[in-house]
């Protein structure tokens, strides 16, 4: 889905003669970006893990990868909803009135990108509840996957994705922008203070929760209960 959206993005400049949309293409490298911070947090940790244990002095080195794993949780955080906001492209806000590209085209275009952010959203989410569940159930085997506590963070790190793609499509803020907090804060409270901006941030907020979390269980759900199901008929 992914290389389709690109494939869409790059066919529209070529066959109707229109400027590349690079914020297009530059959405889609964000969207894929997550998972592969997460990827690589998890191979450093599992790898400082590794010398940890093969060490003399055991455990000198599980600083370190406790250090790993926390930065990279948090940098993935930050970036995830990244992964989701390629859904806000259905505004359809590249088009112009006098737009040759027919909007049919245009229609399956931002479906695409909106139906890959999601689907980067479920892959992340589901990594990390397989992890979760594995890491603080590990006795209960894949059956840990389902537990209450498990799905509960799932739909945590939903909800806080949704709050992300708010502040980038309402506030125009980035990932980055936490590395200058002062502006960060003046931003967010300048925002919050006007009138309206905390129902349309909830109600924002809560939508787009319920549609991720429908379209997870639907995907991500359907994933693991199979997984339980199979290791349950051995």
């Amino acid at each position: 889905m992914n290389v389709f959206a690109v494939v869409l993005v790059v066919a529209r400049a070529r066959a109707f003669h229109q400027p590349l949309y690079r914020p297009m293409l530059l959405n889609i490298g964000l969207s894929i970006l997550p998972v592969f911070v997460l990827l690589v947090g998890l191979v450093a940790t599992f790898v400082a893990l590794a010398g940890a244990r093969s060490d003399s002095t055991e455990g000198a080195l599980h600083p370190v990868a406790i250090t790993i794993a926390v930065v990279s949780a948090l940098v993935w955080l930050l970036l995830l909803p990244n992964a989701s906001y390629l859904i806000t492209e259905l505004n359809l806000s590249h088009r112009t009135d006098d737009d040759p590209t027919p909007l049919w085209y245009d229609i399956v275009l931002v479906i695409t990108l909106a139906m890959s952010g999601v689907l980067n959203l479920v892959v992340n989410v589901l990594v990390v509840q397989v992890m979760y569940g594995i890491a603080m159930h590990p006795t209960d085997d894949v059956a840990g996957l389902t537990r209450p506590d498990t799905r509960l963070v799932a739909i945590a790190i939903i909800m806080l994705s949704a709050v992300g793609v708010y502040l980038g499509r309402y506030l125009r803020l980035n990932s980055w922008d936490v590395t200058h907090p002062a502006s960060f804060v003046r931003k967010v409270r300048d925002h919050f203070s006007q009138t309206g901006a905390v129902k349309t941030f909830l109600g924002f907020t809560l939508v787009h929760t319920i549609f991720i979390a429908l379209l997870y269980l639907t995907i991500g759900g359907t994933i693991i209960d199979l997984v339980v199901a199979s290791q349950h008929s051995r």
